[in-house]
């Protein structure tokens, strides 16, 4: 009795120790609390076991559960049902089978199919498991009933936000945003032609091979691209040039989107999201009804950039450049 009294206050003292910390530092530490929360309860499950005198372990109760239901079943219909691995569950029904718990036999049409049944002293576990199982329900209702929340329902909706959309993308759609705030978008000056030559050589060199039409832009920006009535767009990242994107003049009414290179060490910041919507703004500013690009099909995040900011699929006229093998337009009278 008196080593329970010690176990409790234990705990208690523990646990104050513990919210300390968690409310201090905050819904960073998610992933912490709740394996803390499930520790709590995993361990009050094996004292739960060993009060109703059957010698299981926690984590095999789901596959245990499932096999209570029906005379047998394979290790992949009961990895579907619960929604664990395959190799989990595999590895789960060793550990009952080495107990005692279960038996596992081969498939006779599927060799590679394994069906697993509970032994006679997993059969007299589970009869033992039904109080339990009326008790533990039991309990939970009475917790529900003194919390202000619903834990149930809020690890159901959890679970079902995750599945649209996992923490880790969510976090990197915030890391995205947050960095790309640090972006800024600045019109062409003669102390950025290095950089712009640089970054899109960078580019192209990386995927392609550089052609003339190439060098007369990249080493003549001012005379081929801004004397011509076009425009050069420049992305700061903490002062630093690391993006380049150019609107070229093909008629009063029609630009071409060229020249789009993001630093590989700059990218994952909607920097090119940010390039391409600044050239479009600057497109409509002039006059433009028609922004126009030319690109290739291999370069799948720059389709599906252009793709978002609005450009569809054309067959235009024939193209200056080898590696170019799509076309693209974005009609600016459609955006309102």
């Amino acid at each position: 009795m008196i080593e329970f009294i010690k176990y409790i206050n234990l705990r208690k003292y523990l646990r104050k120790h513990k919210m300390n910390f968690y409310n201090r530092v905050g819904k960073k530490a998610i992933g912490s609390r709740l394996r803390g929360l499930s520790e709590i309860i995993t361990s009050d499950a094996a004292r739960l076991y060993e009060i109703y005198g059957v010698d299981i372990q926690p984590r095999w109760w789901p596959v245990f559960y499932i096999l209570t239901e029906s005379d047998e079943n394979s290790i992949t219909a009961i990895a579907n049902e619960i929604g664990q691995t395959h190799a989990s569950v595999s590895q789960i029904i060793r550990e009952m089978v080495k107990n005692g718990f279960v038996t596992e036999r081969k498939n006779k049409n599927d060799q590679r199919k394994n069906f697993v049944s509970l032994t006679e002293k997993g059969r007299n576990a589970a009869m033992k498991l039904e109080k339990q199982h009326e008790d533990v329900s039991s309990a939970i209702d009475r917790m529900f009933g003194e919390s202000q929340y619903d834990l149930w329902k809020a690890i159901e909706e959890w679970e079902y936000l995750l599945e649209q959309k996992s923490l880790l993308r969510r976090v990197e759609e915030e890391k995205k945003k947050r960095e790309s705030s640090n972006v800024q978008i600045v019109d062409y000056k003669p102390e950025y032609r290095k950089a712009f030559k640089d970054l899109n050589e960078e580019w192209i060199t990386q995927h392609f091979k550089m052609e003339e039409s190439d060098h007369k832009a990249l080493d003549h920006p001012e005379e081929y691209i801004l004397d011509n009535g076009g425009y050069i767009c420049i992305a700061l990242y903490d002062g630093e040039p690391v993006g380049a994107c150019a609107l070229i003049k093909m008629t009063d009414k029609k630009f071409e989107l060229a020249k789009m290179a993001v630093s590989p060490k700059a990218q994952g910041k909607s920097i090119g999201t940010l390039l391409g919507q600044a050239c479009i703004d600057k497109a409509k500013e002039l006059g433009a009804d028609t922004v126009f690009l030319e690109s290739n099909t291999k370069l799948k995040p720059a389709i599906s950039l252009y793709r978002k900011l609005g450009f569809e699929k054309i067959t235009g006229p024939p193209s200056p450049y080898e590696r170019a093998n799509i076309q693209m337009e974005l009609k600016l009278q459609w955006l309102v």
